[in-house]
């Protein structure tokens, strides 16, 4: 650092100008040249040119519509400088906000005097230094090629003041306003030489003060993402006001990455960076050009209206540095033959998404479809558990549970032992009822993982927890208590019965099973078990008709094939057909007819889509198992089962 203790130059004034050919208007042809026919006098010929230069300049500073834009094109200023830090801070002094902008980077470009070329910047509008630099093959890594992007400052403040250091160690400013045409250069006093550029806003426009720095982090964190991976370029933001600082990090994308080679082209290469993730509507694919994002979804240009691209199954970047883009907002692409060969080597790529695009949705299904089955196997238990055990007895429980597939060889081993395994665990339950001893295990099952201990009292359950009694008859209740993890508890336990409504009697109040006896006279009663565990209280009820008949049992022919256990299902697409599932007893499955417009309906979501499945297995299940009976009986079945079914369905 030195002490800036020379004598500072003279200001220096002038008007913004844009560096665009002015041709003579003249266009009457030369002498020298042949006459034209007659027919040829009445035409006029002539160059394009600017009217008023200022309205112009005006157009083209209001032509930026997004301040977050403009920002960002100052930090890609900072970084086609070669900066490797640069801070944004977001305050209020003397009761006006603004926005500053330092890096470390080179600065702007210095004259022969040894001065920073602020002359050139406010003069040479549309004639950018940037595509000098290129031309004379400096210029990898440049952004910038248009000159117009500090002017972009208009929608963000009123004044601009640009701080940059020359090569004689001398501090200078320049500073334009809104809506003004004259630019004025400075020196500025320093204590210390300035090795840093600063670019200041001030004050912010009125529309815009409410612009945090967490949101202008998310969005250079998306639209300079390859810029700040490439160059490594550090960039924090600060909110004085909030009090809060961020760092700007390049957006990870959480799905599977695809392996695609780049492609390439006379006019240059396109990057691919896609990752295949679930549907989701803020999935998309953003088009970038040279590491800075141009279009934040692909899909505003209708040429990508279409799969692959709209199925919101793919997120990404694709860049292609060889595309144009428009000047002003530099957020769109200009419709020319690079842009034609752009879209006929993406169409090359589309077979290949769509069948990655596929794979992850039969994948998805599959995995849905398991879940489901689980979600109705799990709650079809639940509901055997709640009602009369004598009525709901066609399943044998304890045998192993036939897993879901779409394909019987599609369900592996492993997963089907993991259904087994959970199916005996969660109806194990059913087995203390009759009152048989339990099997003696081998010594090597007797010994407990800490995992298979009981826990704190969570939950207590009534079984049956509905039935419906004959008037004086009696039959037997549970009391199910367990854990949080659904393991049964039963130690340190106190349990008291109650009848809250209605006649009868109990033959205990403080045992796990307890006999109700039926009144004489019919009506509803309802019980209430509470169990009391340390300082944990937990209740539940039972619902009792009396009445004074029942639903006939069905008798069952001794012919008739041993239970299988909970049935699996899978799909069949037949939409021409009216019919909705259909019961395989050969493999013990339910087909549901995947092509008919209930299931449509159902699938558009996920939890209208399992209780559609869960209502299907209530009917097949009623209709295998209690056949013969009147119509309105097994629709009264058929509501019943449903009632408790959907009661545990998650």
């Amino acid at each position: 650092m030195v002490l800036d203790l020379a004598p500072h130059a003279a200001k220096t004034t002038g008007k913004l100008t844009s560096k665009l050919p002015v041709p003579n208007s003249d266009s009457t042809p030369s002498p020298a040249k042949k006459k034209r026919p007659r027919a040829a006098k009445n035409r006029a010929k002539g160059k394009l040119r600017i009217g008023d230069t200022w309205s112009a300049i005006t157009i083209i500073a209001l032509s930026q519509n997004n301040p977050l834009k403009a920002i960002a094109e100052f930090v890609e200023n900072s970084i086609d400088a070669k900066a490797k830090h640069i801070s944004i801070v977001r305050g209020k002094e003397r009761g006006e906000s603004f926005l500053r902008i330092t890096d470390d980077g080179e600065g702007i470009p210095c004259n022969d005097e040894g001065e920073p070329d602020f002359q050139y910047v406010a003069t040479h509008i549309c004639d950018s230094i940037k595509r000098r630099v290129k031309a004379q093959g400096g210029g990898e890594g440049i952004q910038g090629e248009f000159g117009i992007g500090l002017l972009s400052f208009w929608t963000v403040g009123e004044e601009l003041f640009l701080t940059s250091a020359g090569t004689n160690e001398r501090t200078y400013q320049m500073r334009m306003a809104k809506g003004e045409q004259g630019y004025e250069v400075t020196p500025r006093r320093t204590l210390f030489s300035m090795r840093e550029t600063e670019l200041l806003i001030k004050p912010l426009l009125p529309g815009i003060r409410q612009l945090t720095a967490e949101k202008i982090q998310w969005y250079l964190a998306s639209e300079l993402r390859d810029r700040i991976r490439t160059t490594g370029v550090q960039i924090k933001v600060i909110d004085r006001t909030a009090r809060k600082e961020y760092e700007v990090k390049p957006i990870a994308y959480s799905g599977t990455h695809l392996p695609l080679d780049p492609i390439t082209t006379p006019m240059g290469d396109i990057r691919l960076e896609l990752y295949l993730a679930s549907h989701d509507p803020e999935n998309c694919i953003s088009l970038s050009r040279l590491g800075t994002r141009v279009i934040g979804d692909i899909t505003r240009l209708g040429d990508f209206q279409r799969e692959p691209w709209n199925v919101r199954s793919l997120e990404g970047v694709i860049d292609a540095q060889f595309l144009r883009l428009t000047p002003g907002t530099r957020d769109g692409v200009i419709h020319d033959d690079a842009y034609d060969t752009f879209i006929r080597q993406l169409r090359k790529v589309e077979p290949v998404l769509n069948e990655h695009i596929q794979q992850l949705k039969d994948a998805e299904e599959q995995k849905a479809s398991h879940h489901v089955l689980k979600s109705v196997q799990r709650a079809l238990r639940e509901a055997f558990l709640a009602l009369p055990k004598e009525e709901y007895d066609w399943f044998d429980l304890h045998k192993r549970a036939r897993g879901m597939a779409r394909k019987p060889s599609d369900t592996t081993n492993s997963d089907q032992q993991g259904a087994d395994s959970e199916s005996e665990t969660a109806l194990s339950e059913d087995s203390p009822t009759d009152g048989a001893p339990a099997e003696k295990a081998p010594a090597s099952a007797q010994q407990q993982e800490f995992f298979e201990y009981e826990g704190s009292l969570y939950s207590v359950t009534i079984a049956p927890a509905s039935c419906a009694l004959k008037a004086g008859d009696s039959r037997t209740f549970r009391a199910v208590t367990r854990d949080k993890s659904r393991r049964f508890v039963e130690r340190d336990l106190k349990l008291k019965w109650e009848i809250l409504d209605g006649e009868g009697e109990l033959s205990s109040t403080d045992s796990e099973i307890v006999t109700f006896t039926a009144p004489q006279e019919c009506g509803l009663v309802r019980l209430r078990v509470a169990a009391v565990q340390h300082d944990v209280e937990c209740e539940a009820e039972a619902l009792v008709t009396i009445t004074d008949t029942l639903l006939p049992e069905v008798k069952r022919n001794g012919n008739d094939a041993p239970s299988r256990g909970l049935p699996g299902y899978t799909f069949e697409h037949a939409p021409a057909d009216l019919w909705r599932s259909r019961y395989d007893e050969s493999q013990n499955l339910i087909v549901v007819n995947s092509g008919h417009r209930d299931f449509v309906y159902a699938s558009s979501l996920k939890a209208r889509r399992l209780r559609y499945i869960c209502r299907l297995f209530t009917k097949e299940l009623v209709i295998k198992n209690f056949p013969g009976i009147p119509t309105d009986q097994l629709l009264e079945r058929m509501v019943e089962l449903a009632l408790y079914t959907e009661d545990h369905l998650r």
